[in-house]
């Protein structure tokens, strides 16, 4: 089961997805510019393998919930992300208004 559904954050809105897969959800909030997600996010992979494509992401961990993944403090980001001002700590609903 996937589900999509806008959701707004400050009058501004992102796109919300869930995935539903055996024994997991994967979770992903997003704008045109970058996006916050679950653990399942590899911030590392994209910060050196995959640099050349300036992804701008954060992964936050032990979510189960979008409401989760908007309330927890950011575990990762990626470099392009600290570009943006979007730091490790930071909410995921902050880092969304920066990557607007």
């Amino acid at each position: 089961m996937m589900s999509l559904s806008p959701i707004e954050i400050s009058g501004h809105y992102v796109l919300a997805i869930e995935v539903n897969i055996p024994k997991t959800n994967l979770l992903v909030v997003t704008t045109e510019k970058g996006y916050i997600m679950c653990g399942a996010l590899d911030v590392a992979l994209l910060n050196e393998k995959l640099k050349d494509r300036k992804v701008i992401a954060g992964r936050a961990v032990g979510v189960k919930t979008i409401d989760d993944l908007l309330e927890a403090p950011l575990e990762s980001v990626t470099h392009e992300a600290k570009n943006l001002g979007v730091t490790e700590g930071m909410k995921g609903k902050d880092a969304l208004l920066k990557m607007l």
